[in-house]
């Protein structure tokens, strides 16, 4: 600032303007004191300033029912976080009963949940559901482990933040119906960033990238982290838009009492708010005497309260009601305050011109025409604007990003979209594993665990190398070798190796009669079809060896004197489209797979075996209806071998059955499910109670004394999503037959 040497003529000439500004402003009816005025100007620019603190930022909403009910105009908006959230959904155009309606629609599982719609997966990574696998990919870079860079990525936070926005697409922010400014904080130097231009919802995700909960966003290179580190009440990027009165409205958390601080949870949270509580007390500082400060009073509601968005909305709106009295003196008349708002809630019609060109930027490994072959939107077509928020959904579903937004740039007369589509840093090779465990508390209670190793992009066709160890009533080592043969990945090959051994029961009746150790090595070859994100077929061959070995009770029913050969051509369908394994609410999947035992190819014996299975969902509310059915037998007139018949019974598969109880060459299967949600999750799907109605027969079974006919059967159970899968407790009863209490960690049907 430079300061000027006293002399009475300046003295005087400010008293002149001052004088002027006074009549001025007499004369449209405001007080002196509440508005400055610019020459040129006919009232003061007034800027809102929205603060960042999670969840506790619902209260802007409440703050601007406020100052609409009293004609306060906003002429520009500047916000961190969530502040940058609900300004940018309202500098966009939307009204304040959209934005009431979609506040009542956000929940912690809506904006954190971390996996986009099941639906846009690729199959490759929609079949590890059906593994028991819990928690995240662990990476394996340079022989140690690395975990990502924050609990969720924020892509489905951005896909929800896209919906907030009324505009579409890549634009200049003071083109908006009313300037803004967006906040965040570079990562690696510590200042803050001020966005002025962008894709909105890019922005706001940017300016919400909590550390440690939210991995970094990524833009021109520079990592973004919360703009509540640096300006969380960002009232000098106000002074910035030329802001001659600002409303500031801070929501931020207070700091814990030392009673609060008992968990590295709480110190961590503490030393957050510290940091914040800083520069916000900066920004306080540099308020003037004409600008208007609004704190509401939000009690206990915390940062992450993101389930009860709708209870803290009135907090703010009572918070802007003690601030009227100030707040009059701005006041609009009717007329001009309803053809100022008239102008604000225009629909910008967003650029969506053909682009010339498709970029990939500062890809390493994946292969950038295979990530373009994701995408529907295509050079030289005119952009729509849900294709393209469903083309970041897929590349992101993909599995090989940890965070994928775009950019619009015009070079010359050539329009590009750029897409930055940013790799896992801790890839390319990732660690996970699993956990499966399930009783009928009437036989020994059954376990697997499982480590499942993965290799990434071997060469420029997107080749995968799979290895799963899996430990318990299953064991089993599986290792394939997974290769595309073009850059879309349509066609594959995919030669592989398991090793094997299991521990089936047989029974009697309701009694168990033998238990057996059967021991196999396979080796083969498929070819492969995918169906994109729809599904795959599989055709293949294989060869290898079975061994069984009696370990309890009677050898009469599989002979243990010698090993069997195997050789078969197999085929397998798969078809998935439902938006969840565990709970599924909505969509359909199925499978059916034909094998084909033949003695030419060096089998024991020939026989030819099917199956098929398939689920389907619908929802009314929280209450569910799901159907499904399990088939399968042989073709032809040749036996099916004891140890490839079907093996049944158990929760969801005939309730009331031990596990396994029921063996036949043939089973025909239906069931209708009814669940409803019983509470409702954050991150995960909550918990279910439900029943289910079952009817089946497993038909020419070896042993005798088995049940025979019909068998209707049904069950009651809950059900809770937890970080290392679904977890079922229930009971069944086959009508006029055995029940049985049930447990199972993992996926029971």
């Amino acid at each position: 600032m430079t300061y000027l040497p006293f002399q009475p003529t300046r003295i005087l000439l400010l008293a002149a303007l001052c004088c002027a500004s006074f009549v001025a402003v007499a004369a449209s009816g405001n007080s002196a004191d509440a508005a400055l005025l610019v020459p040129g100007r006919d009232r003061p620019k007034i800027c809102l300033v929205l603060s960042g603190g999670g969840a506790r930022g619902a209260a802007h909403v409440g703050v601007l029912k406020v100052l609409e009910a009293n004609r306060i105009p906003i002429d520009c908006i500047a916000g961190t976080s969530m502040g940058a959230l609900v300004g940018a959904s309202y500098a966009t155009g939307m009204s304040i009963p959209e934005m009431e309606a979609i506040v009542g629609e956000i929940s912690t599982e809506l904006l954190f949940k971390e996996n986009p719609p099941r639906a846009e997966q690729p199959m490759r990574i929609k079949r590890d559901d059906y593994a028991n696998l819990f928690g995240p990919d662990i990476g394996v870079v340079d022989n140690s482990l690395q975990l990502p860079k924050g609990v969720v990525t924020g892509i489905q936070l951005e896909t929800v933040l896209r919906r907030l926005a009324k505009v579409k697409g890549y634009l200049n922010f003071d083109d908006l119906p009313i300037p803004f400014r967006a906040i965040a904080t570079n990562l690696v130097t510590g200042k803050e960033v001020v966005f002025s231009k962008g894709e909105v919802g890019n922005v706001m995700r940017a300016s919400m990238s909590v550390p440690g909960a939210i991995a970094p966003a990524e833009f021109d290179g520079m990592l973004l982290v919360d703009g509540m580190l640096t300006s969380n009440l960002p009232v000098q990027t106000a002074f910035a838009m030329g802001a001659d009165i600002v409303i500031a409205v801070n929501v931020g958390t207070p700091l814990l009492g030392r009673d609060k601080l008992v968990s590295i949870v709480g110190v961590m949270g503490q030393m957050l708010s510290i940091l914040t509580e800083q520069n916000v007390q900066v920004s306080l500082a540099a308020l003037r005497s004409q600008d208007i400060l609004i704190s509401p009073e939000l009690g206990s509601f915390s940062t992450g309260d993101f389930d009860n968005l709708p209870k803290i909305v009135p907090l703010g709106a009572a918070a802007a009601e003690k601030a009227v009295p100030r707040l009059a003196a701005l006041a609009l008349p009717p007329e001009a305050y309803a053809s100022l708002r008239k102008s604000q809630l225009r629909t910008i019609e967003a650029d969506l011109r053909p682009v010339d060109e498709i970029r990939f930027v500062d890809l390493k490994r994946v292969n950038p025409a295979t990530a373009r072959s994701i995408m529907e939107t295509q050079e030289g077509q005119p952009l729509d604007q849900n294709k393209l928020d469903g083309d970041m959904r897929r590349l992101y579903g993909s599995g090989d990003f940890e965070h994928v937004n775009y950019r619009l740039v015009d070079e010359g007369t050539k329009r590009v979209l750029t897409v930055d589509a940013v790799e896992k840093s801790w890839g390319p090779n990732y660690l996970r594993f699993g956990l499966g465990l399930s009783t009928d508390f009437q036989n020994e209670a059954y376990y697997n665990i499982m480590a499942r190793y993965r290799r990434t992009w071997l060469n420029s066709l997107g080749a995968e190398w799979r290895s799963t160890i899996q430990l318990g009533r299953t064991s089993t080592l599986f290792t394939e070798f997974y290769q595309p043969l073009s850059e879309t990945g349509e066609y594959f090959v995919s030669p592989y190796v398991v090793l094997s051994s299991t521990s089936p029961s047989l029974f009697q009746g309701n009694t168990e009669v033998a238990q057996y150790n059967v021991a196999s090595a396979a080796a083969g070859v498929d070819l492969g079809l995918n169906f994109k994100r729809y599904g795959v077929l599989r055709f293949g061959a294989l060869t290898g060896v079975l061994k069984p070995s009696l370990q309890i009770g009677s050898p009469q029913y599989v002979p243990t004197d010698s090993s069997y050969a195997q050789g078969a051509l197999n085929a397998k369908l798969t078809l998935d489209q439902i938006d969840s394994i565990f709970f599924p609410r909505s969509g359909w999947r199925g499978s059916a797979t034909a094998f084909n035992s033949m003695t030419s190819m060096g089998a024991s014996s020939n026989y030819q075996r099917y199956e098929a299975e398939g689920t389907a969902a619908v929802s009314f509310g929280e209450h569910t209806l799901n159907f499904g059915f399990h088939v399968g037998g042989k073709i032809g007139s040749d036996p099916l071998p004891v140890y490839d018949q079907f093996q049944w019974g158990g929760f969801l598969k005939q309730s009331g059955f031990q596990t396994g109880q029921l063996l036949g060459e043939s089973v025909q299967f239906g069931r209708v499910m009814y669940y409803r949600r019983i509470f409702r999750g954050s991150l995960l799907e909550g918990a279910y109670g439900g029943i289910s109605l079952e009817a089946g027969k497993v038909g020419e079974q070896p042993i005798p004394g088995g049940p025979t006919g019909l068998q209707k059967s049904g069950a009651i159970f809950i059900g809770a999503d937890t970080p290392i899968g679904p977890a079922y407790l229930g009971y069944g009863r086959v009508l006029n037959g055995p029940g049985s209490f049930y447990f199972y960690l993992g996926r029971p049907f």
